[in-house]
């Protein structure tokens, strides 16, 4: 849970709604099939549906109050993986502090799985 505090009151973001932020942008990127989630046993990985794309999206708050992603997406067969990736990073890094004026300070995107 990330917490804002200022003269004027408090406001607390938890860690669900940056998930979603952060899942929504990447998802809107050209090249990505969806966020990828495990099954519970650790077998294979799945695609998610949109109302459970959080599921692949870990947030980690930092002391400064900053927060730190690791986005597990899905991507096309046939494109220019490294270029997904740098997209998703700007994309959700201008998202994320536009809709809530959190910091962040990194974005990390694994490639689960290539759909074709």
């Amino acid at each position: 849970m990330v917490k804002i505090v200022n003269e004027i009151g408090r406001i607390r973001i938890t860690n669900e709604v940056v998930s979603n932020l952060a899942g929504d942008a990447a998802t809107s990127c050209f090249g990505v099939k969806g966020m990828v989630g495990r099954s519970q046993g650790s077998g294979p990985f799945q695609l998610l549906r949109r109302e459970s794309m959080s599921k692949g999206v870990e947030v980690h708050s930092n002391e400064d109050g900053s927060v730190s992603l690791e986005l597990h997406i899905g991507v096309d067969q046939g494109i220019n993986i490294s270029a997904v990736c740098r997209s998703i990073i700007k994309e959700v890094r201008y998202k994320l502090q536009k809709a809530t004026g959190i910091p962040v300070q990194s974005v990390d995107v694994y490639v689960d799985t290539i759909i074709g």
